[in-house]
C-alpha cells in the first residue's frame, strides 16, 4: 500500500513538472546547462518472490547505476539509465544462490527541490524525483535461464552541490517487476509463482551514493538555476543592449550625426554638416562653407588664395595651416594682458583643434608694440601669452601641451601708426 501511494505521489509530481514546463520561457535555454552524467553504487533488498529457505542479507550488496539526463527546463527533465543488481544468499542458513539482475529504464525527472522552494533557504541542497519504466533480465549462475520482464521504477535523489560541475547524490529507489517468472534466488519453482506473485508481485528496494557530472558551457546547470538568475540574465542582456546603443549613437566629432552613420567622423566641431556628417562645401574647394565664410569675413577675401583653398590638404592639415599661418590670433588693448572680446573666436578655434587632436601641442607666442621700454614690453608679451594659456587650461587642455614664448616687441610695423600698433599687440599660435 505504501509503495502504491509513493508511486501515485510521484506521478502527480511528474504531471506538475509537465505543466510547469509548458509555461517556461523558450529563450531560457541559453541561461543554463541541460545535460548531465550520473554514476552511483550501493546496496539493495529484493522482496518476494523467493523460494522457501532462500533469502539475502539486509541490505544486500551490491548494485550500480549509470545514467544520462537531459533537463527540458529547470523543473523537469528526462533520464535514460542502466542498472545492475547482484543477489546472493546471506549466510549458511540460506539456500546458496547467485543471481544477476540487469535493467534499462527511461524516466521522467522532477526538480522537486526547486518546486518546493529549497532555493529560498539553501543553494547547495537539492531533491529530484524520478519515475518511469523499462526492460529487465535476470540470470543465475546456478540455473541456465534468462527471465525477461518489464518493470516500473520510482525514486528520490538527494543532492549536495560540490561545485558548478559536480554534485554528490544519495538515492532511494523502488523497482517493481512486470511478468516475472522466476524467484530472485533463481530456482525454477512455478508452483510458488501463482497468480499473486505474477504481474506486480516482485520488487527491489535499493539505496545508493553517487556523483552527477554537469556538462555544458554555461556556469549553472538546470538543477540549480533559479528564476532570480533569469531576471539577472535579462537585466545583464538589457544593459548590454543599452551599452551597444550608446556605442552606436556616440558622436565623437559632436556634429549631431552618430558615428555609425558618419561618413566624416572627424569634421570640425561647430561646422554645419549634411545627414551623413560631412561638412557642407557647396563650391567644392575642400573648405567647409561655414569656415570659409568666417575666414573671408574676418580676414578678407585674400584668404581665398591662401592655404585654406589647397584642395590637396586634409581637413586637419588645412586647419593646422590656418593656425600656423597666423590667421588665428588673440588681440589686446594697449598696455593690457586681457584679450579683446573679439579675440575669443580665435582662441575658441585653437581650442577646438586641440580637442579634436588630443596629441597635438601648441606654441603660444606673445607680442607687444614698441611703445614703452623693452624690458617692460618683454614682460607684457609674456603676460599676454600666459593669459591665453590660462584660458585654454581652464577649458581642460593639459598644460603640458601648451608652451609659452614671450616674443617681446614686434618691430614689423610703423611705430608712429596707432592702427598698425594694434595689429602687433597680439598672441599667435603655432602647432608643433
Amino acid at each position: 500500500m505504501k509503495k502504491n501511494l509513493l508511486t501515485i505521489a510521484l506521478i502527480a509530481a511528474v504531471s506538475s513538472g509537465f505543466a510547469q514546463e509548458g509555461k517556461e520561457d523558450k529563450a531560457e535555454g541559453s541561461s543554463f546547462n541541460r545535460w548531465s552524467i550520473e554514476v552511483a553504487g550501493g546496496v539493495n533488498k529484493p522482496s518476494n518472490p523467493f523460494t522457501p529457505g532462500a533469502f539475502t542479507a539486509t541490505p544486500s550488496p551490491w548494485n550500480a547505476d549509470l545514467g544520462v539526463r537531459y533537463m527540458l527546463s529547470n523543473n523537469f527533465g528526462l533520464k535514460w539509465d542502466i542498472g545492475y543488481y547482484s543477489f546472493t544468499n546471506s549466510d549458511n542458513s540460506s539456500i546458496e544462490f547467485d543471481t544477476h539482475y540487469y535493467r534499462t529504464s527511461v524516466q521522467g525527472v522532477v526538480n522537486a527541490g526547486n518546486i518546493l522552494g529549497f532555493p529560498t533557504w539553501t543553494k547547495r541542497i537539492g531533491l529530484l524525483m524520478h519515475l518511469g519504466g523499462g526492460y529487465s533480465q535476470m540470470k543465475s549462475d546456478d540455473q541456465r535461464y534468462t527471465d525477461r520482464m518489464g518493470h516500473f521504477i520510482v525514486g528520490l535523489t538527494g543532492q549536495v552541490k560540490l561545485s558548478n560541475r559536480i554534485a554528490l547524490t544519495g538515492d532511494f529507489t523502488s523497482l517493481t517487476g512486470v511478468g516475472q517468472n522466476r524467484t530472485f534466488d533463481g530456482t525454477n519453482s512455478p508452483e510458488l509463482l501463482n497468480d499473486k506473485f505474477r504481474g506486480f508481485g516482485g520488487g527491489i528496494f535499493s539505496g545508493s551514493i553517487g556523483l552527477t557530472f554537469y556538462l555544458g558551457s554555461n556556469d549553472t546547470h538546470a538543477d540549480w538555476y533559479l528564476e532570480g538568475d533569469k531576471t539577472k540574465d535579462e537585466v545583464a542582456e538589457l544593459q548590454k543592449r543599452i551599452g551597444d546603443l550608446e556605442t552606436m549613437l556616440s558622436d565623437a566629432d559632436k556634429d549631431g550625426v552618430p558615428d555609425y552613420l558618419d561618413a566624416e567622423p572627424n569634421s570640425t566641431a561647430g561646422m554645419a554638416v549634411d545627414t551623413k556628417g560631412r561638412a557642407i562645401d557647396k563650391n567644392g574647394n575642400g573648405v567647409p562653407d561655414e569656415l570659409e565664410s568666417y575666414m573671408s569675413k574676418t580676414y578678407g577675401d585674400n584668404v581665398k588664395s591662401s592655404a585654406i583653398t589647397n584642395n590637396s590638404m586634409t581637413n586637419n592639415e588645412m586647419i593646422r595651416s590656418l593656425i600656423n599661418g597666423g590667421y588665428m590670433c588673440a588681440y589686446f588693448p594697449y598696455n593690457k594682458s586681457v584679450p579683446t572680446n573679439e579675440s575669443t573666436e580665435g582662441i575658441g578655434f585653437v581650442l577646438t583643434y586641440l580637442r579634436n587632436n588630443p596629441t597635438a601641442q601648441i606654441e603660444i607666442t606673445g607680442h607687444a608694440d614698441e611703445i614703452g621700454n623693452t624690458e617692460y614690453n618683454n614682460k607684457l608679451s609674456a603676460a599676454r601669452a600666459n593669459a591665453v594659456k590660462d584660458v585654454l587650461v581652464k577649458a581642460k587642455i593639459d598644460p603640458a601641451r601648451l608652451t609659452v614664448v614671450p616674443a617681446g616687441e614686434d618691430k614689423s610695423v610703423d611705430k608712429s601708426s596707432e592702427g598698425a600698433r594694434k595689429l602687433v599687440r597680439r598672441v599667435t599660435f603655432r602647432v608643433k
